[in-house]
């Protein structure tokens, strides 16, 4: 029984100190292989280096997340090409539009995300979608440029919104929120075919229930795990293979 950890950022300062038994912790529990989206090429040669290192277990992604957009982001755009020409990338990713933080330099983040849409297009990858107050603004793009492949990260949305993201192609990444009290989408899933599904911990973001508060770990996808497997009724070790699954068909590995 292994597991997919779709979203994680083992490559961020809040694990320099003990990486080697985060990554082993998760391999213990059966969680086996880790993607690693992009932000910022600021940490790309600690990308590089993980992949080094794991080259069996991790898999990375570029791109330039929304909330590192600026006027200048251009620059971040040719590094994002540069990242995927020199090495293996599997998705074009984290990106999108968040108006959580700033909404002054929207039509930034809209050409930022249409341009690393096309980046994707043209190197035939999917993309994995950061979505923050934006839902409205992001389905009209992804609409209209017909995308087939790629992940609604860290979804927490209704079920109408859910229902278009997977009509698009699109897969659901479910993490902790699926295990918040008032998280809300638990109490609706069960009416979304589980093929849409791929699981994910955004850590050291978001840890789920018990463990709101503490740093995250890739390893705590057991915890969204079984809690989908509430959900949908069904034995953990079929979540372990149908999200397993559902994640290969999008990244191709």
């Amino acid at each position: 029984m292994f597991f997919t950890d779709t979203h994680t950022h083992l490559y961020l300062e809040q694990f320099e100190d003990d990486i080697e038994t985060v990554i082993n912790d998760a391999i213990n529990v059966g969680v086996n292989k880790f993607f690693l989206p992009a932000i910022s090429s600021k940490y790309n040669d600690s990308m590089i280096n993980l992949k080094k290192k794991y080259n069996k277990n991790i898999f990375l992604m570029a791109g330039l997340h929304p909330c590192y957009v600026n006027k200048d982001f251009e620059n971040e755009i040719l590094q994002v090409e540069k990242l995927i020409k020199e090495n293996e990338i599997v998705a074009v990713g984290e990106i999108g539009i968040d108006l959580y933080w700033d909404k002054s330099n929207l039509a930034l983040q809209k050409e930022a995300f249409l341009a690393q849409i096309k980046i994707a297009q043209e190197n035939d990858l999917p993309i994995v979608i950061h979505c923050r107050e934006s839902f409205n603004e992001i389905y009209h793009i992804i609409k209209k440029e017909n995308l087939i492949n790629g992940i609604f990260h860290c979804f927490s949305g209704n079920l109408e919104q859910a229902k278009k993201i997977t009509s698009l192609g699109l897969k659901l990444g479910i993490g902790g929120v699926l295990t918040f009290k008032n998280g809300g989408i638990d109490k609706f899933l069960h009416q979304i075919n589980i093929e849409n599904i791929v699981l994910e911990t955004d850590s050291p973001y978001l840890s789920p229930t018990p463990l709101r508060g503490k740093r995250n770990e890739s390893a705590n996808l057991i915890h969204i795990a079984k809690k989908l497997s509430e959900i949908y009724n069904i034995p953990l070790s079929e979540i372990a293979r149908i999200t397993s699954s559902n994640s290969k068909s999008v990244f191709g590995v």
